[in-house]
């Protein structure tokens, strides 16, 4: 499946349809008077957030999502039928941004979430509703009201609990596919990754989600690399790991460069907690790994981690950490509790 995180669609909602003329004819009933009945209301356009989609692709083959009108009254003072509202689902974690590109009008985070986002417009009025002590046969009626329209922006941005940093070639690729059953591309040259890519960590008696990135560059805040554009998908992690490519030709320096782009992007990356570790120690001599890890110490006044995703060293530690700062999980307590009391019981 490929994967889109940003589509332009056109949203219009149904008019509503015309209210009717029509006067009652029927034997033995002398000046029957108008009978026309009003219009139905247009279709709605509704966002709907769904579980298991994960991408936006879809609307790069259909762009245009219009809403069917209501049907127009008729005679007996029947009202209109009211047309469909057209349902649009899209992955838990996209926003609806305005033709700007900066206003977001609605963000869909929870399975389920639905929002009424253009209301189709009202039916119009048949000719008997126009009836009125002086006008006894008005033959006049409302063409129904016209529906909303508006280009909008879909962005989506991943929810995971942990969302992977680090300069390309840092062995993000290889970490999520060695922690998960993902099977993101592995290579020895820059930007191996050109998409996210989640995948579902499961560790002692812990289940949570790893969000990896493309790999950021100096500048990439401001539009350099590819790195920018997906940063938006770790906005909303609650922990991020980074990794620090040990046999780089300067670790300290790449640290560097990824929480300058972090804090250049805003959006809260640089307040979230954080870990560090050193990655492919591996490839590296006892001493060269202790000096890195020093030095990184006191870089970051953090605690590092020593990791290689290739043999494996390291990787319970760094999953136990992860663990611990994402914290509990949702409803844990809660089982706890229900745990520790009796359930009901019919004896």
């Amino acid at each position: 499946m490929h994967f889109l995180d940003q589509a332009k669609i056109f949203i219009r909602s149904g008019a509503g349809g015309p209210g009717a003329v029509s006067f009652r004819r029927e034997k033995f009933i002398e000046y029957g008077g108008p009978d026309g009945g009003n219009g139905g209301k247009g279709g709605d356009i509704i966002f709907e957030a769904v579980a298991g989609l994960n991408t936006l692709i879809d609307f790069r083959y259909t762009q245009h999502f219009r809403a069917p009108r209501g049907k127009g009254g008729s005679g007996s003072n029947r009202t209109g039928a009211g047309g469909e509202d057209l349902v649009i689902k899209v992955p838990v974690g996209t926003q609806v941004l305005d033709d700007d590109r900066e206003t977001v009008l609605a963000d869909f985070t929870v399975a389920g979430q639905r929002q009424v986002f253009l209301r189709g417009g009202d039916g119009g009025r048949g000719n008997l509703s126009y009836k009125t002590s002086t006008n006894r046969a008005p033959r006049q009626h409302g063409p129904g009201w016209p529906g909303e329209e508006m280009w909008v922006w879909l962005r989506l941005k991943l929810l995971a609990d942990v969302g992977l940093v680090g300069l390309p070639n840092a062995g993000k690729s290889t970490f999520i596919n060695a922690v998960t059953n993902a099977k993101a591309k592995v290579g020895d040259y820059p930007f191996t990754t050109v998409r996210p890519q989640l995948g579902v960590v499961r560790h002692r008696d812990r289940e949570f989600v790893v969000a990896d990135i493309p790999g950021l560059i100096e500048g990439a805040a401001d539009g350099a690399g590819i790195g920018d554009r997906f940063l938006g998908h770790i906005e909303r992690c609650r922990v991020l790991l980074h990794l620090v490519d040990a046999t780089g030709e300067d670790p300290i320096e790449a640290y560097r460069i990824v929480r300058g782009e972090l804090e250049a992007y805003g959006a809260g990356l640089e307040d979230k907690a954080e870990l560090i570790a050193l990655n492919k120690v591996d490839a590296i001599d006892a001493e060269t790994r202790a000096l890195l890890l020093a030095a990184l110490v006191e870089e970051s006044d953090a605690a590092v981690l020593p990791l290689s995703g290739a043999s494996g060293e390291g990787l319970d530690a760094v999953l136990d950490h992860l663990a611990e700062a994402i914290g509990p999980a949702p409803g844990a307590d809660a089982m706890a509790q229900g745990e520790a009391q009796p359930g009901w019981s019919p004896l």
